[in-house]
Parts: C-alpha cells; structure tokens; sequence
C-alpha cells in the first residue's frame, strides 16, 4: 500500500458501482476500450496466454481480454473496484481472478509467470511509477510483452487533457488527473530499460471532438501507448 495514494484509491472507490456505466464518469473508457484491446491483440497472442491486468478497475479490459481467449489476473487496490470487477464477471459467466493487492506484493510472489502484462491509465496515478513498471517487468516472462498508456506531460497536454477533458468538454471527472503525475515518453523508457524491458513502440491515441471518436497513431504529445518487450532472464 505505500505505493498509493489514498486519495486516489478514495476517489475511485467512490465511483466504483457506477464502472459498467456506459454514459457515467467511466464512459471515456468504454469507448476506447475496444481500440485498447485491439491494440494488445494486433500485438500480442491472447488466446491461451497468461494476462495480468494492473489498475483493472472494474474490469472493462479484462473482460475484454478474456473474451479473447486469455486467462486473465486482474489487481486493483480498491476493494471496492475488484468487488465490481467480480459481480461483474459473474454475471456474464466469465472467470478472471480478480485479486486486491499491490503488484510489487505479486512480484514477490510470481515472477515471470505472465505472457502479457497491462497497465493502462494508471501510472499517471501512483506515487512512484516506475516501481509498478518494475514489478510488472518482474511478473513477465522472458520474450513476453508489456503494454502501458498514460499521459504525457507538457503545455499540450495540460490544455487538451486536463482543461480541455476534464473542465470544458466534461469528458472525465474534474480532478481525474494531476499534472505534475503525468508521465513523459522518455521517463516511461528510462524505467522500462532499468526493469530489462525493451519499449519497441510508442503510438499516440487521439480523440476527435466533433465526432467524438478515437484513434491510435501519430505523435505522444498528449495519450500515449507504449508496447515493451522482456530481455533475457532477470
């Protein structure tokens, strides 16, 4: 738990049984959610695979990730999220070991056990980041893939996607992110090559606001995936 802030754990868990909302605080999620999973799909092998899902919230990609053939761990550390997580995928007959815990904790436990590693949107929300890259490094086995998406931190990025997302076209709820936690494309490299993670691409994600649609590609200015790589044994 030291790598948390309680008050984004309280901001969350507040929010928790509204995640499966598809026009709630959460609706931003749900409609890139099929470009997430298509994204790892395109570039990892799922069915069959071994999938951790860090920051699950309340399930949206490992839901989706199991319906496409993974057998998937999801970890949050609000009890509240892995609750809703879990009644979730019950009542849609999926299995996914929901687990709240920390994932340094699982590291400790189970290293190099996961083919695919996730963690979306949450990097931007930990005290100290590169500690979750370290351990999901540690959880991947040696050839496997890691996928991370946050926010790039810049002027840009601060007027499109916190005044602009948050303030002005209400994508998020006021206050869902902090400037000074968001991550830089090079920080992101810097911890993954320290974890003996190999970043092989860096893909922007951008929104249009009249249509209201989503796309990857382009530059990181502002959303950013990033896809690395497990070197040799740890």
């Amino acid at each position: 738990m030291s790598n948390a802030d309680p008050n984004e754990l309280a901001k969350f868990a507040s929010r928790a049984g509204e995640w499966w909302d598809a026009n709630g605080p959460f609706r931003t999620l749900h409609e890139v959610n099929p470009l997430r999973a298509d994204y790892i799909a395109d570039r990892a092998v799922l069915d069959g695979a071994r999938v951790l899902d860090v920051g699950c919230g309340g399930g949206l990609l490992a839901e989706a990730l199991a319906r496409r053939g993974a057998t998937v761990v999801g970890l949050d550390l609000a009890a509240e999220n892995v609750a809703a997580a879990r009644a979730h995928a019950a009542a849609h007959h999926l299995s996914i070991d929901y687990r709240c815990i920390a994932v340094e904790a699982l590291a400790a436990d189970m290293r190099e056990t996961f083919d695919v590693v996730t963690c979306l949107e949450m990097l931007e929300h930990v005290p100290e980041p590169q500690s979750i890259v370290a351990a999901c490094a540690a959880l991947l086995r040696t050839g496997g893939t890691a996928f991370f998406s946050t926010i790039n931190r810049n002027p840009k990025s601060f007027g499109l996607a916190i005044v602009g997302a948050e303030y002005v076209l209400n994508l998020l709820p006021r206050g869902t992110h902090e400037y000074l936690k968001l991550v830089r494309p090079a920080e992101l490299a810097r911890w993954s090559r320290r974890a003996g993670l190999d970043v092989v691409e860096l893909t922007g994600l951008h929104f249009n606001p009249l249509l209201r649609t989503y796309r990857l590609g382009g530059n990181v200015d502002v959303n950013y995936f990033a896809t690395a790589r497990k070197q040799g044994a740890s």
